[in-house]
């Protein structure tokens, strides 16, 4: 699930690693509250027992490189697992944090509903999308596609040089979304600049079937 705003570039360019520039949609820089779940995780081919299966929400936002490669980078990932925090943390400087979550997946001949709650800053927040109909290929001129097909991932290594990962999985289809919830205090999850999004209404919800997915910590 994708929740997306269109917002100022300066919200955006204190996290801006050297080297890149704003990727737009409409003309608009834009970022996006994510929602989805890990199956069957692996690190480097290893399979860490209790920590295969589990949600994760995280706040990201488009960006371009000279090459013009068009890709994401990462404000804060949330996640409930306290190892796959501290493994993100070590090896890819990623910037991950555990807190208390859960997650709800309901499929059916009807459609799927997918909904998120967590807590954090001292409240539980919550997402939930209801999708009907089986899953399609959205154009690729439309916002769904713009802000799901991304194969690139950039960070900032620990001594502030710009970091760059592939991404690959098959184009997701999506389903239409039906309704939409959304419960989240963003300044108190993201700091007090991000309370521009405390009630504003996103430019698009997305509501990706998901596949399996490979991501490439070094260029290859």
């Amino acid at each position: 699930m994708l929740v997306s705003y269109a917002v100022g570039d300066d919200l955006l360019t204190p996290h801006l690693p050297a080297g890149l520039e704003l990727d737009r949609f409409g003309g608009w820089a834009c970022c996006s509250l994510v929602a989805f779940e890990f199956r069957d995780t692996r690190v480097k081919g290893v399979r860490w027992a209790g920590h295969v299966n589990f949600p994760e929400v995280n706040l990201r936002f488009y960006v371009r490189d000279s090459w013009g490669r068009r890709g994401v980078c990462f404000v804060r990932e949330w996640v409930p697992r306290r190892l796959v925090a501290w493994i993100a943390r070590g090896l890819y400087n990623e910037p991950y944090a555990r807190v208390a979550m859960r997650s709800e997946i309901e499929r059916g001949d009807g459609g799927v509903r997918a909904g998120y709650r967590w807590q954090s800053g001292g409240r539980e927040h919550s997402v939930e999308a209801r999708g009907v109909g089986p899953p399609h290929l959205p154009d690729k001129d439309s916002a769904e596609h713009w802000f799901k097909e991304h194969s690139w991932g950039f960070g900032r290594d620990r001594k502030g040089r710009t970091r760059t990962y592939r991404v690959e999985h098959p184009v997701w289809e999506v389903h239409r979304v039906r309704s939409f919830d959304l419960d989240v205090d963003y300044g108190a999850l993201y700091g007090k600049r991000w309370r521009v999004l405390d009630g504003a209404a996103p430019i698009n919800v997305t509501l990706a079937a998901g596949s399996g997915v490979a991501v490439y910590p070094r260029e290859e």
